[in-house]
């Protein structure tokens, strides 16, 4: 008589590649957690703003957080249905204490294209910077509407 054969626990049948990844990125963020002064020293970011969009009946209103930007380092363009908001903050730091100099920089970039409905222009738009919250309006040119075809 021939006894099952007991498979060990790392079988290729029962291996998850997914559990591997989720393992390795437990290990990633103790990493970051043990030496977050590394996360972001010698990287420079560039950030996804989080954005909220509204259809109203006549206008597109986009609001972004943009915390500590000033408006002339903000910069926005509409391209093919997109507006594209671009800004860079710059900050350099120096100290000196006891015959020493360190001086410190760090830059960060937002970037985020955020798509547009059909009819949206640029002609008549505002946008205003305020507390750190970025609020643009956009005109609708002409409504999109769909007509109801008859089937004969």
């Amino acid at each position: 008589m021939k006894l099952p054969i007991k498979r060990p626990s790392r079988d290729v049948y029962s291996w998850d590649p997914f559990d591997e990844i989720r393992r390795m990125q437990e290990y990633m963020e103790q990493m970051k957690r043990a030496f977050p002064e590394l996360e972001n020293r010698y990287v420079s970011e560039t950030l996804s703003p989080l954005t909220d969009v509204a259809e109203e009946d006549n206008k597109i209103i986009v609001t972004t957080d943009l915390p500590g930007i000033d408006r002339e380092n903000v910069e926005l363009n509409l391209r093919d249905n997109f507006l594209v908001i671009t800004t860079e903050k710059k900050k350099e730091e120096e100290t000196e204490k006891e015959g020493y100099l360190r001086k410190e920089r760090s830059s960060m970039r937002y970037y985020r294209e955020i798509p547009l409905p059909d009819g949206v222009t640029e002609e008549g738009a505002t946008a205003q910077l305020k507390n750190g919250v970025l609020t643009v309006t956009l005109p609708k040119t002409k409504s999109i509407t769909g007509n109801r075809i008859q089937i004969e």
